[in-house]
């Protein structure tokens, strides 16, 4: 089929395959294998779309409402699907062709122009928070999950380079590098997690009234997932007078609610902001980075 990527797509994927990756060339094969393999019909590319991956509008055979998505193997599609199959659409979008592995996913369709962060700000992290808590299950026995341990450890080394190239972020960097060392030295019994949860994840469903998409699953500390939930809306924090004392009550907030500790909830908030501020860095985003680095300060 003909279609134009989204711009959204081609623009995040130049950003992290810098070195040549040749997945949006042999995107539209890859589309018409996974359509033909599932007897869909195309209604249209979802736009503006993800950072991740293409997402298409589809009917199935029966004339039912889905969803097609595509992204490249470097964002571990079969990680999702194995997550998603586990969850078996509690809190998250139901997976539809669970023995298919052609690296393309098939779920139910949900209401993608509505996402929680289009409530209130305190409603939307409640829903958003009620939504997370039930992700949380036990792995799978056997599971070949990424842990927190080993996700963590990779970013921890490119921000380490990132820090030797510039000096300004080094004292940021080695707290959250600290903060990292200390949660990892303690136990907590792991669980399933979404992996890059927040408001724009949670979509409005009619099975259930939200449900979770797009999982970069792992496996290990709540904390760790509910710590990229407490930067939401980062830019309406950093543009507040009080919004290092509203970021502190966040923390706080979000902790009781999910009966979470405290101070793992701050640690894994630092190292996550300070992790994707270099990064943004890294990758030419000065503005972003100046956000998340001010947000990470104020931890």
């Amino acid at each position: 089929m003909a279609f134009e990527p989204p711009r959204r797509l081609v623009t995040a994927l130049g950003e992290t395959a810098q070195d040549g990756d040749d997945w949006l060339e042999r995107l539209p094969e890859a589309v018409e294998r996974a359509v033909a393999a599932r007897e869909l019909t195309v209604e249209r590319v979802h736009v503006p779309g993800g950072r991740s991956g293409l997402v298409l509008m589809v009917l199935r055979a029966d004339g039912t409402p889905a969803v097609l998505k595509l992204v490249p193997p470097r964002s571990r599609p079969e990680s999702e699907r194995a997550a998603l199959a586990h969850w078996n659409g509690l809190g998250a979008a139901r997976l539809l062709d669970p023995e298919c592995s052609d690296g393309a996913l098939l779920l139910e369709r949900l209401h993608r122009d509505v996402s929680v962060r289009s409530l209130p700000e305190a409603k939307a992290l409640l829903e958003a928070a009620g939504t997370l808590r039930r992700l949380w299950a036990p792995p799978p026995a056997g599971h070949r999950f990424e842990t927190v341990a080993e996700r963590t450890g990779r970013q921890a080394e490119a921000m380490r380079g990132s820090a030797d190239a510039d000096a300004e972020v080094v004292p940021l960097v080695d707290a959250a590098l600290a903060a990292r060392e200390e949660l990892l030295a303690v136990e907590v019994a792991p669980r399933l997690l979404h992996g890059t949860f927040r408001q724009s994840k949670v979509l409005a469903g009619d099975r259930v009234p939200w449900l979770a998409v797009g999982p970069d699953p792992v496996v290990g500390d709540p904390a760790f997932d509910l710590a990229r939930l407490v930067r939401d809306r980062v830019e309406d924090l950093i543009a507040s007078p009080s919004g290092a004392a509203v970021t502190r009550r966040r923390v706080k907030k979000l902790a009781e609610s999910l009966e979470v500790d405290q101070e793992r909830l701050r640690g894994w908030t630092l190292f996550r902001a300070v992790e994707s501020g270099v990064r943004a860095l890294r990758v030419g985003r000065g503005q972003d980075a100046e956000l998340l680095l001010e947000f990470a300060g104020w931890l």
